[in-house]
């Protein structure tokens, strides 16, 4: 079931060389919090690293909300479009970033999650567009994709289907789960539902709870899609039309909010595209940030399903710890967490601010629980996590060999 290793001796220095997607279906169904019971579900996966004779050297690696199972390597097929988010992220990896994992930098040989030491395991999240089983899956009720009739889910969702397809790999224990932004609402909620099977968390630029300025940036995104004609109330796969506009002003949207507003100062101020003067045009870009987004726009709806963006932007809005599990307290929500916690944020984060893993903190510490806060002042916005890599590196990898040598 699980995969062997592709040699990288051919690839640069800390990569683990050429990788290919698998997929895995799920021999039960997953229940809902929506009281629906899913079947069947595939998950696409990688592995990365070597898992050892006890089976306690894996670490869950969750993405965010426009990632996929294809976190570290060289992509055996590369798709049209990269999976490599981040501001500059074009830039920075050249003609190699099409194939490359959108977590690169953070897994391999030497990297945060060292796959000398880790097996590293990435899935599609539930409700996603590359391999799992998402709005775009086959309904086997009607021979037709879901699209909208695709049954509502949460983050707790996504993790209990992460849980049963750990279960036919045999993999019982998690030295760690980690993630950045929606990613790290995972492994917060993995702490959570599975407390005696999760050693630690690293959660990355992430929340207990989106804050009310992202619940809003989210609903422009979606109503943004749904409102595009093109939708068609959700079921325009096999129609010839699909909700581009709709799709391309939500990505728009979301990526400004990745931002901060130095970031997009610096990089690029009020310089005009095209000339030396405005030309007096409301639809073409005049200012290279117009163009820029454009651009993000473009490439974003040739690699992602719209009713995705849906289903994945409403779950992490849902997420709420205090309300899901403490009744309004966040202390009561993490009693029963067990996990060695890392928590890190950026300061110019402001869709996930430093606050809100501030207040985890606080949460854990007042119970006694192990936990660590790292603040690195970066001023990208919630972009970092995906572009200070350098700087999370250290930190990562001292806290899992500490949770090592206390073993």
């Amino acid at each position: 079931m699980l995969p062997p290793m592709v040699p990288a001796s051919t690839f640069p220095a800390g990569s683990v060389g050429s990788v290919e997607t698998r997929y895995l279906d799920l021999p039960e169904p997953v229940r809902l919090d929506c009281g629906q019971a899913l079947h069947p579900i595939r998950v696409a996966y990688e592995t990365y690293g070597t898992l050892s004779p006890a089976r306690d050297n894996v670490i869950l690696v969750c993405h965010a909300l426009s990632g996929d199972a294809h976190a570290a390597g060289f992509a055996k097929t590369p798709p049209q479009a990269s999976t490599r988010d981040g501001f500059g992220a074009a830039d920075r990896d050249g003609a190699a970033g099409s194939g490359l994992g959108w977590w690169d930098g953070m897994i391999g040989p030497g990297k945060a999650f060292d796959t000398d030491r880790y097996f590293v395991v990435s899935t599609n999240l539930l409700g996603g567009c590359s391999g799992t089983t998402g709005p775009s899956s086959i309904d086997p009720a009607t021979g037709r994709p879901y699209g909208s009739d695709f049954p509502v889910i949460t983050v707790a969702d996504m993790v209990r289907t992460e849980r049963a397809f750990l279960d036919v790999l045999g993999i019982e224990r998690l030295a760690a789960v980690a993630g950045g932004s929606l990613g790290g609402m995972q492994a917060l909620q993995w702490a959570i539902l599975f407390p005696d099977q999760v050693d630690a968390i690293v959660a990355i630029a992430s929340t207990h709870a989106l804050h009310p300025q992202g619940v809003a940036w989210n609903a422009i995104a979606r109503n943004a899609i749904m409102g595009d004609p093109a939708w068609q109330g959700g079921h325009y796969y096999g129609t010839g039309r699909a909700p581009d506009a709709g799709m391309g002003v939500a990505r728009m949207v979301g990526h400004v909010t990745y931002l901060s507003a130095p970031a997009l100062s610096d990089r690029f101020g009020r310089r005009l595209q095209f000339a030396d003067d405005i030309r007096h045009t409301i639809t073409e870009p005049e200012f290279e940030v117009e163009s820029y987004l454009r651009h993000q726009a473009d490439s974003f709806v040739k690699r992602f399903d719209a009713n995705t963006y849906l289903f994945t932007s409403r779950a992490l809005t849902y997420f709420d710890l205090a309300r899901q599990h403490g009744g309004g307290s966040l202390a009561r929500a993490l009693e029963h967490v067990s996990a060695r916690t890392l928590l890190i944020a950026f300061s110019s984060d402001w869709l996930y601010p430093p606050s809100a893993s501030r207040e985890i903190e606080d949460a854990l510490r007042a119970l006694g629980k192990p936990v660590e806060f790292q603040l690195i002042e970066a001023p990208y916005g919630h972009d970092c996590f995906l572009l200070e890599e350098a700087r999370q590196t250290p930190i990562i990898r001292r806290f899992l060999a500490e949770g090592r040598a206390g073993e």
